[in-house]
């Protein structure tokens, strides 16, 4: 799971600014005065709909092919884990009560590690996911 979404940028020529959108999540839309204000307003955005997907308990879609013409907007990693902990719960087809049971712990615990607003310790995601047959891959770039 790779959470890097392609983003069209437009000039808005009226009021100025650029307008954000993204073909994977329909619903997120944003603007920025400038080119580095909508890139920046775009990761906002996109981590909200992600957000928005899992409270909702939508389904949060894979990413568009790359392409030089979109830049590609990244979820900040706390949201990554989450949404990837989300999907593989999801995918695992196991209920919050069921993954509590399967990983004996509370299930206070889980709803608190799926909720996209509580800040939850990377640590305890990894171990999760790991339990889950997934590997948190964490890298950096320039």
């Amino acid at each position: 799971m790779q959470f890097n979404y392609p983003a069209t940028l437009t000039e808005d020529k009226e009021d100025g600014g650029y307008v954000v959108t993204f073909v994977d999540f329909p619903e997120a839309i944003t603007q920025g005065e400038n080119m580095e204000d909508a890139l920046k307003q775009a990761v906002d955005c996109l981590e909200e709909a992600i957000a928005n997907r899992i409270v909702t308990k939508l389904t949060i879609p894979e990413p568009s092919k790359e392409n030089n013409k979109h830049p590609l907007i990244q979820v900040p990693p706390t949201m990554a884990t989450k949404a990837a902990l989300y999907l593989t719960t999801q995918e695992s087809g196991l209920t919050k009560t069921g993954l509590a049971r399967y990983l004996n712990c509370d299930e206070k615990e889980i709803r608190r590690l799926l909720d996209p607003y509580h800040s939850s310790k990377l640590s305890r995601i990894e171990r999760i996911l790991s339990k889950l047959g997934r590997h948190l891959v964490i890298g950096v770039t320039a």
